[in-house]
C-alpha cells in the first residue's frame, strides 16, 4: 500500500533520487527509475524526475520499498599523512562550513583507475562532527585552490543551492601563455561535449551550453606570459581552460589538453597553472563568507620566476 512522506525544512533541495536512497538504503538506481517512469513515486501529486528538487513540505507518495539495508563496503581508513595535510589546509571552519584549499593533482572523486581522491579521504575532516563533511561543487584534479564542505545535511542543502543559483562570486588565478589582446573583458563562448581517442573534451559550439567569463590581466612578462584573473559567470566543464584557450588565444600554462604544445614553456613547470583563488558566498546560518588561498608552489615559482606580483591572501572572514 502506498505511503505518503514529507520533507522537512531541514531537508529542502535535496534531490529526489537522494532523498529517497537515503531513507531506503536497499532501493536500487533500476528500480527507483522504473517507479519514476510508471509513475509510482509523485512529488505533491505529479510525477517527478530524479533529479527533480524537493522543497521542504512537498508530499511523496511512495510503493512500498526495501527495508532491508544494502550491503555497505567497510571504509578504508584515511591514510595519515594525507589526513595531516588535508586537516593542514583547512581555512575556515565552523559547524556549518569547512573551506579547504584542495592541493594540485588530487581527485575530488574516484573514477576509472583512480584509488586516492578528496570524497575517500573526508572522514579526516570530520573533527568533532557527528557527520561526514559533504562535497558541494567541484574542482578538477589538477586545478588547486578552495573547496566547500558542508558539516551537515542542512547545510550542504544551503550551500548547493548557492552554488547552483550563482550567488557565489569565485575568482581564479592562471598563468598564460602570450599575452591577452585586451586587458580585461567579458567572454561569451557556449561550449559542448565532444568525445574522443583520449577522452571527452569541451569544444566551442554556438549550439552548446552558455559559457561566459569575465578576465582581466593582472601582470604580464614582456607577452610571453601573463596573469589573469578570471571569473566565472556560468559553471560549465573545463570553462576556463577553453576560454583562455580559444576565445584569447593564451593557453593556460601546463594545459596540454586545450592548448596542445603552445601550452608548455622551456623552463617553466608543465603542471597545469590554475588557481580557485578567492571565494565569496551566503554562509547557510547567515552573512557572507569570504575566503582566499595562496598560490600552490609550482605557480608561486613560475610567478617568482616572471616577475609577477603575488600579494598574499586576506584573513578568511565572515560578514554579518
Amino acid at each position: 500500500m502506498p505511503q505518503i512522506l514529507t520533507v522537512p525544512p531541514a531537508e529542502a533541495d535535496t534531490r529526489l533520487d537522494r532523498w529517497l536512497k537515503r531513507r531506503f538504503p536497499a532501493l536500487t538506481q533500476g528500480a527507483l527509475q522504473k517507479m519514476l517512469r510508471t509513475g509510482q513515486i509523485r512529488v505533491d501529486g505529479r510525477k517527478a524526475e530524479a533529479n527533480t528538487r524537493l522543497p521542504a513540505g512537498a508530499e511523496l507518495r511512495v510503493p512500498p520499498m526495501p527495508t532491508e539495508p544494502a550491503p555497505r563496503a567497510e571504509a578504508k581508513p584515511v591514510p595519515e599523512a594525507l589526513a595531516r595535510d588535508l586537516q593542514a589546509r583547512v581555512l575556515f571552519r565552523d559547524e556549518s562550513v569547512i573551506v579547504l584549499d584542495k592541493p594540485h593533482g588530487l581527485p575530488v572523486q574516484g573514477g576509472p583507475g583512480i584509488t586516492r581522491h578528496l570524497d575517500g579521504a573526508l572522514d579526516a575532516l570530520r573533527f568533532d562532527a557527528e557527520e561526514r563533511p559533504r562535497l558541494v561543487h567541484r574542482l578538477d584534479r589538477d586545478t588547486s585552490g578552495l573547496l566547500v564542505l558542508a558539516r551537515s545535511q542542512a547545510a550542504a542543502g544551503a550551500l548547493a543551492a548557492a552554488f547552483r543559483g550563482r550567488d557565489v562570486h569565485k575568482t581564479y588565478w592562471a598563468v598564460v601563455v602570450g599575452e591577452p589582446e585586451h586587458v580585461g573583458g567579458r567572454i561569451e563562448m557556449a561550449l559542448s561535449k565532444e568525445g574522443g581517442p583520449r577522452g571527452e573534451r569541451m569544444i566551442p559550439d554556438p549550439k552548446g551550453s552558455r559559457a561566459t567569463t569575465e578576465f582581466a590581466v593582472l601582470d604580464k612578462a614582456r607577452r610571453r606570459a601573463a596573469l589573469l584573473r578570471l571569473e566565472p559567470l556560468t559553471g560549465r566543464t573545463h570553462q576556463l581552460r577553453v576560454h583562455c584557450a580559444e576565445a584569447l588565444r593564451t593557453p593556460i600554462l601546463g594545459d596540454g589538453k586545450y592548448g596542445g604544445a603552445a601550452a608548455h614553456v622551456e623552463g617553466l613547470s608543465g603542471q597545469l597553472h590554475l588557481h580557485a583563488r578567492a571565494l565569496r558566498l551566503p554562509h547557510p546560518e547567515g552573512g557572507t563568507l569570504e575566503v582566499e588561498a595562496a598560490v600552490p608552489p609550482h605557480m608561486e615559482e613560475t610567478m617568482r620566476f616572471l616577475g609577477f606580483d603575488n600579494p598574499a591572501p586576506r584573513p578568511s572572514r565572515r560578514r554579518a
